[in-house]
């Protein structure tokens, strides 16, 4: 009846249902949650698109994958400039010349510079070996402090002395008066939320959709019924933790309506980066869509470490993960019928516009590889 059956209603997995139903295909969806969308769901409330997995802004250099998401939503100007709450103090993100103007007074780029290349010297030119030394190379020993050390470890579990370099290769950090927090061409959120780009993807008569279904705990009656099967879930899972289970950094919400309050922060996202305050982030929903309604709804952000019974998150990439994942993939790729894609299929962490080029590349490998 199926030519697909695909594990997983978030964007990878809507994505390559979209472009199979457009080929003709018929394909059934199953989703463990009571929703579509994965974790850039969002649910209106109080007329205030609520990000009910974090906040999720798009973004992307390639103007392909920006036109194509735009066929499924109208999207706005948001621009990303998340700011920093250190101990009731203020800075701009990331970290650019209005950020080293209020930590150091400097005016000029060469001021900054200078400052920064003052305080790299207690590395002792010692090439970086964990995220510390990377964040000071980067950025020198206040902004490292203030800024860096206590919403790492509060975000990973741990100190950042035993955490990888190249988790802090992507901090931005600029010499001009520029908040922007992403270099990027293309950045907006669509105008009325993500729920309906994933809600049109899967619009298909060819396309059947059930929630609240778990794959796992059926899988060998859904291999023996489907002819091929896009799987999105744990990879380690999957092979029933055959070589260990994959470590996670998980989150959990607090949210509240503020009723007649039409402006909590004053920003969309607000970072917490000292130690005493248990959350990291707090989102005022509304400014993703500059809205002018009468209350606003907040979000606490507050790390977890990752137990089977809460949502995984963010990979853990250090050499023990590194090392289980390498033995997941050598299996997955002898799979002839079984396509694994999506952060957790991949165990990897993805930006939107990275899932769905992800899941064009399959699409494009599966049915267009003779084109």
């Amino acid at each position: 009846m199926y030519d697909y059956l695909v594990v997983g209603a978030g964007l990878f997995g809507a994505t390559f249902a979209y472009e199979a139903a457009k080929r003709g295909k018929r394909i059934k969806v199953i989703e463990k949650r009571n929703h579509i969308a994965g974790n850039i769901f969002t649910e209106e409330i109080e007329g205030i698109q609520v990000h009910k997995y974090g906040a999720h802004i798009f973004h992307t250099d390639n103007k392909m994958i920006w036109e194509y998401v735009q066929q499924f939503a109208e999207f706005n100007r948001y621009t990303n400039s998340p700011v920093a709450n250190f101990q009731g103090e203020i800075y701009n993100l990331p970290f650019n010349m209005n950020t080293f103007n209020k930590l150091w007074g400097v005016i000029t780029p060469e001021e900054a510079k200078n400052k920064i290349d003052q305080q790299k010297l207690v590395l002792k030119n010692k090439r970086p070996s964990n995220l510390e030394e990377q964040a000071i190379s980067l950025v020198g020993t206040d902004i490292y402090n203030k800024l860096v050390k206590n919403y790492t470890e509060k975000q990973w579990g741990k100190s950042c002395k035993e955490l990888p370099s190249f988790i802090i290769k992507r901090l931005p950090v600029r010499f001009t008066y520029d908040n922007n927090y992403f270099n990027d061409t293309y950045q907006g959120v669509p105008i009325g939320g993500y729920t309906q780009i994933v809600e049109k993807m899967l619009a298909s008569d060819l396309i059947d959709v059930e929630l609240e279904t778990d794959f796992c705990a059926d899988k060998e009656n859904y291999l023996k019924n489907y002819p091929k099967v896009i799987y999105t879930g744990m990879i380690d899972q999957f092979y029933d933790y055959r070589f260990g289970s994959l470590d996670y950094r998980s989150l959990a919400f607090e949210t509240k309506v503020f009723k007649d309050v039409k402006n909590f922060q004053g920003n969309a996202v607000v970072n917490y980066t000292d130690d005493q305050t248990t959350y990291t982030r707090v989102i005022e929903h509304k400014h993703f869509e500059f809205g002018n309604q009468p209350d606003t709804i907040v979000t606490w952000e507050y790390p977890e470490e990752w137990t089977s019974d809460r949502e995984p998150y963010y990979p853990v990439n250090d050499i023990k993960n590194t090392n289980i994942l390498k033995q997941y993939r050598e299996i997955s790729k002898k799979e002839e019928n079984i396509i694994f894609g999506g952060r957790l299929g991949q165990y990897r962490y993805y930006d939107m516009h990275q899932v769905i080029q992800a899941a064009l590349n399959v699409v494009n490998h599966e049915f267009d590889k003779n084109v």
